[in-house]
């Protein structure tokens, strides 16, 4: 009994249980995707061979790609900014950006959505004001376009890219700042060579969340989208509940995991996985 003691901490006995449902309820799903994609319609590759065999597969693969690095680089940018600004404001205005921020989080992306086809229509708001400003002539077309589908799912994901910033730039120790100054560097000096490294694990999480969350939007893409923009998830949707395709996709669904991994992979080949997402380096 004591040997059992020293060898098995008493807490792992109150995880085991939560330990088996999360295994059951996440790695059980996970591979009956990789199985169907394999076997469904018949065993072999024939669902991934669709992908250099299909020109629309490819093409809507690489909307997906696109549009999510367009709104994961305006998004972290943006994001950087907005944290930066949090960072070095007054506490009672920290405090408000902060509720903002966190309120965000609260409103459906359905309602967001909506809201934004309220906005973006061609007698929205947005149209509106600037026809009477005079800035243009007749309504600009923001939807039913890339151009509605990014600015949506830019709005959505900017406090998702703020947060892992933000957590990030608290961390530093303003000193160095100071220290930097008093021995000659410039404002943009001390920006470049101490803050933004300094601030890249933020950064590098920021850009990661976002971009993995962008990829399974389906919402956004399909009404500001108007079905002209057709995106991986809603594609996904199509062949499931339509026409029936679970092969082609758990294909599409799987390529996505593998994709996530790999970018993991990459990434832990020039920095530790453990400092972006909240670990230390020793």
């Amino acid at each position: 009994m004591q040997t059992f003691n020293r060898t098995i901490h008493p807490g792992w006995l109150i995880i085991a249980p939560l330990l088996v449902l999360v295994l059951t309820l996440y790695l059980g799903p996970i591979m009956n995707i990789l199985w169907l994609s394999f076997t469904d319609p018949e065993p072999g590759l024939s669902n991934y061979a669709k992908l250099g065999e299909s020109d629309a597969l490819l093409r809507i693969v690489w909307t997906t790609v696109r549009i999510c690095i367009v709104t994961t680089l305006f998004s972290v940018a943006l994001g950087y900014s907005i944290a930066y600004a949090m960072v070095h404001c007054d506490q009672r205005q920290k405090n408000y950006m902060l509720t903002l921020l966190l309120v965000s989080f609260w409103i459906s992306i359905l309602v967001r959505t909506f809201s934004w086809l309220m906005l973006l229509g061609r007698k929205g708001l947005v149209n509106g004001t600037l026809e009477n400003i005079g800035l243009i002539a007749e309504p600009i077309a923001f939807m039913r376009n890339e151009l509605g589908v990014l600015i949506g799912m830019i709005h959505y994901m900017i406090p998702y890219a703020v947060l892992p910033l933000l957590v990030s730039m608290q961390s530093i120790d303003t000193r160095i700042m100071d220290a930097s100054r008093n021995l000659g560097a410039s404002g943009s000096q001390s920006f470049l060579r101490i803050y933004l490294p300094l601030t890249l694990p933020g950064l590098v999480a920021s850009t990661l969340l976002v971009f993995i969350l962008s990829l399974g939007f389906y919402v956004t893409p399909a009404v500001l989208g108007g079905g002209k923009v057709l995106m991986v998830a809603e594609y996904i949707s199509v062949q499931l509940l339509v026409t029936l395709k679970w092969g082609t996709a758990a294909m599409l669904a799987a390529l996505m995991l593998f994709g996530v991994l790999a970018m993991l992979w990459l990434m832990s080949k020039f920095m530790k996985l453990s400092t972006v997402f909240g670990g230390t380096t020793r």
